[in-house]
């Protein structure tokens, strides 16, 4: 048996004698149980708002968008798109051409994101049906254009989607020419009829307004030119292979992003913040390890009789050091794995049960978005074991120290 732990063991649950280290030994554990399932439930509720994110992301943008790597926007020719549709692994190429605009509906204004589409758009199934709230999922119909808004859209101009008593009028202001006198050469408009209305997230149901390509590019003054191409795959297809087979075959002149790529800045944020909610875990494990500190320098102060025994029988410095590093480890072992189980309950709870809303009538799922993930328990156990044996060495030291007085 190892001794040192054997005798670390003891002084922990020993039922002989119950005193003070002990409630202290105790307090230790279940700060840092606390504070380590605080810690995981934190964590797993950023890698669910990672998902969330790309989820809501996903349902709106393209598996891959290919943009000019200069400027806003870039010819594309029958040539470009044959050139894009013969790389392995690409199903469809759906032409987009995205600017401002002004957007006008009985007496109420709103400037809005004008995104205008292929046809091919609707048959992707880029837009779920059941994302849409009110109306039906059109862009054309006869001959007739109609016009997609997003839910935030629809309230601001009170859009009746059902009752077409009012157009939806839409203006784009041209660059024109200083010294241009005639009103009519400053702006283009056209009207167009909303045909339905979709929520998927809020930064999308706020600005955007989904309208046919030729409708666009009729209002925007496009003509063959377009601000991206999307790029869906066929199922099974590696992403990053068909991405990097893109950017081969379309040069420096183009950006190819994939789904992460398009919003990189937002998960970056997301990832900062992670890493700061990471650096803090650690800070709140060295402050639940204090308990720890003062426990194991209490518990070497009062076993000086016990390590006076020890040195008769020939305990070395060494041997007395590890007994209080077992200690703490033991300690904290046992405070973290409480903490890691009671976490990760609540988690589960928390996927299933939505136990803690959003708090928000108009929020896209009601309880708060978890995840866990094997790396975050990982995580939190080596750090807390560094830090438990860093803490303990100073204990562990005066202890030794007695046993080289007692040599004295």
């Amino acid at each position: 048996m190892n001794l040192p732990f054997f005798i670390a063991r003891r002084y922990l649950v020993s039922k002989r004698k119950k005193n003070f280290i002990n409630v202290i030994s105790i307090i230790s554990v279940i700060a840092v149980t606390i504070i380590t399932a605080a810690i995981i439930i934190v964590l797993s509720i950023f890698n669910g708002l990672g998902d969330l994110l790309r989820s809501l992301n996903d349902s709106f943008d393209p598996e891959i968008k290919i943009e000019a790597a200069v400027g806003k926007s870039f010819p594309a020719d029958s040539t470009l798109l044959k050139r894009i549709n013969a790389v392995a692994g690409v199903s469809a190429v759906t032409e987009v051409i995205e600017d401002y605009a002004y957007a006008r509906y009985n007496k109420a204004t709103q400037a809005v994101i004008i995104k205008g589409v292929s046809d091919n758009f609707i048959e992707q199934e880029r837009i779920p049906h059941e994302m849409i709230v009110e109306g039906e999922l059109k862009l054309q119909r006869n001959g007739i254009p109609y016009a997609l808004v997003g839910y935030g859209v629809k309230n601001t101009l009170s859009i009746a989607v059902r009752e077409n008593f009012y157009p939806l009028e839409l203006y784009y202001v041209k660059n024109v020419k200083a010294g241009t006198l005639d009103p009519s050469n400053l702006y283009t408009q056209k009207n167009i009829a909303p045909g339905g209305v979709f929520s998927i997230v809020q930064t999308f149901d706020e600005n955007y307004v989904i309208v046919p390509l030729t409708f666009a590019r009729d209002l925007l003054n496009y003509g063959n030119r377009r601000t991206a191409l999307e790029v869906k795959t066929r199922p099974g297809a590696d992403i990053h292979e068909v991405e990097q087979a893109l950017q081969n075959v379309l040069g420096e002149g183009f950006k190819v992003l994939n789904g992460e790529e398009q919003h990189q800045d937002l998960y970056r944020v997301l990832r900062l913040e992670k890493l700061f909610a990471s650096i803090a875990a650690v800070l709140l494990l060295i402050i639940g390890s204090i308990n720890i500190y003062f426990n194991l320098m209490m518990l070497a102060l009062d076993k000086k009789k016990d390590i006076s025994v020890l040195v008769s029988c020939g305990a070395d410095a060494r041997l007395l050091q590890k007994i209080f590093i077992y200690e703490g480890l033991m300690i904290a072992l046992i405070g973290t794995f409480a903490g890691l189980a009671l976490g990760g309950l609540v988690v589960v709870l928390q996927q299933h049960f939505g136990l803690v809303s959003m708090g928000m009538a108009s929020s896209v799922i009601e309880g708060y978005p978890v995840k866990m993930q094997i790396s975050d328990f990982t995580y939190l156990f080596v750090v807390m074991t560094v830090i438990t044996i860093l803490i303990s060495s100073r204990p562990a030291l005066l202890a030794s120290k007695f046993a080289s007085a007692q040599d004295l």
